[in-house]
């Protein structure tokens, strides 16, 4: 067995260890009152508002999951607080309403900036350092969630601009759980996968076709960078431009619907 193989069985057998007595603290929190100050929070959430009774109970119990069990730091000076936390974990949550998950198990960590800030320098082929770019927001395959708070709250209280900072970066953390950022989150079975791959790939050449056409698109161009941003970027139109993604891209449409068992057109 190859030391990568050992490291994941030891993981894989850690995490179940841990399970009964997650499951049983889960459960603990969830039998509490939800926090009456938070409520506010949620109800200018124009998203939060939209969701029925049902789906409005089980975003306050997932956000509440997120909040207790992942690591929430303020950088560049930012100084957390609940609005900070609560806002971005009901985003978050949203992606989780309708699918089977436990809670983004490879987030352990959410770092956010109160702006835009520059990722780390990276050395090139050459050796030479080039400096770090401007960022919005990153997701790491086995690290942490980075957001910039004033991106993450405008594309929560603005549900129709195609725009999503949180949705987008926890997108690609669903797309992860299976150790690749390919665009192909892990699928209930082999038939899903294969129309999956047909109707992700189709409209992925559309996408970069349009884009190098200069083609006025519902879906942001920035989506035909590689497979996986257009992942996360179709699933910010699904949820913002619902409506026009269903009329103009029907096959993705349906495969996102399928895929998050959410209807919002």
């Amino acid at each position: 067995m190859s030391a990568q193989s050992t490291g994941y069985a030891v993981t894989m057998l850690f995490d179940w260890l841990l399970r009964p007595s997650r499951h049983h603290a889960r459960r603990e929190l969830l039998a509490t009152p939800f926090p009456t100050a938070w409520l506010p929070i949620l109800e200018r959430l124009p998203f939060y508002r939209a969701l029925d009774e049902r789906g409005q109970q089980r975003n306050r119990d997932d956000l509440r999951v997120l909040v207790a069990e992942k690591h929430w730091e303020g950088c560049g000076g930012l100084e957390l607080t609940d609005e900070i936390r609560v806002t971005v974990a009901a985003q978050a949550a949203l992606l989780l309403l309708n699918i089977e998950h436990d809670y983004y198990p490879k987030v352990a960590s959410i770092l956010i900036y109160p702006s835009a800030y520059k990722t780390m320098p990276q050395r090139d082929a050459a050796g030479v350092v080039r400096e770090g770019q401007a960022n919005l927001g990153e997701a790491w395959r086995d690290g942490p969630v980075i957001l910039s708070w004033d991106a993450a709250l405008g594309g929560a209280l603005d549900p129709h601009d195609g725009h999503n900072l949180v949705l987008h970066e926890f997108a690609h953390k669903l797309d992860m759980l299976d150790g690749l950022a390919d665009g192909t989150p892990p699928l209930a079975d082999r038939t899903t996968f294969t129309r999956w791959v047909e109707t992700m790939s189709k409209e992925f050449e559309r996408l970069r076709q349009d884009a190098a056409d200069g083609r006025a698109t519902v879906l942001d161009t920035y989506g035909a960078s590689n497979p996986a941003e257009f992942f996360a970027v179709a699933t910010e139109c699904f949820f913002e431009k619902s409506r026009a993604l269903q009329r103009r891209h029907p096959d993705l449409y349906i495969c996102l619907r399928d895929y998050y068992h959410q209807d919002p057109a």
